[in-house]
């Protein structure tokens, strides 16, 4: 089957997460933290790199449960910093427990995060074909907006790419069996 020109490679979990996540709408907020937090960690690196050390992050973030990860303190912060089976980078880190929070604080004010992330485009996909393009007006104004909530981490770039991975943006290329 025809796929994305990034998912045409031997990586089997490169294939697996395009052909069953990448620009698939989600709605559930536990997710929807989790690709936050990955995000957050793939900003610099490669996606490929993030992903291989999906199974880890899971475990060493308690399953992306927000609760949990709002409330790390020093003494976590420290055992994550020792693992080297996740991305061991302070401030993203840091950043993560952070953003847990204001998370939390959205989730409050909207119901939901997903109520919140969706209400940038009124609950509609947007569809846009796979290009080299890194940003838009749409990742602009979520990423201006996270950030005047206190939220790191969390330019154009990253917001385009999560916008992508949790199907806000279907961004599979024309010639892709994923492309609806």
């Amino acid at each position: 089957m025809p796929r994305c020109s990034w998912a045409e490679t031997p990586d089997e979990q490169m294939q697996a997460y395009h052909d069953q996540e990448w620009g698939k709408p989600c709605h559930d907020d536990r997710v929807l933290f989790e690709m936050l937090v990955l995000e957050t960690f793939q900003a610099g690196l490669s996606w490929a790199c993030v992903l291989h050390k999906r199974e880890a992050f899971r475990q060493d973030f308690d399953q992306f449960d927000v609760k949990k990860v709002a409330a790390f303190d020093e003494d976590k912060i420290q055992s994550l910093m020792n693992d080297a089976r996740i991305i061991r980078n302070r401030r993203k880190i840091e950043a993560s427990i952070a953003n847990a929070v204001h998370f939390m604080e959205i989730q409050k004010e909207y119901g939901s995060f997903d109520a919140y992330i969706w209400h940038f485009t009124n609950g509609q996909i947007v569809c846009e074909p796979y290009t080299m393009r890194t940003t838009s007006p749409l990742s602009d104004a979520v990423s201006k907006d996270l950030k005047q909530r206190g939220m790191k981490f969390v330019g154009s770039t990253t917001m385009y790419a999560y916008l992508q991975s949790i199907g806000v943006i279907n961004g599979h290329a024309e010639d892709c069996d994923w492309r609806t």
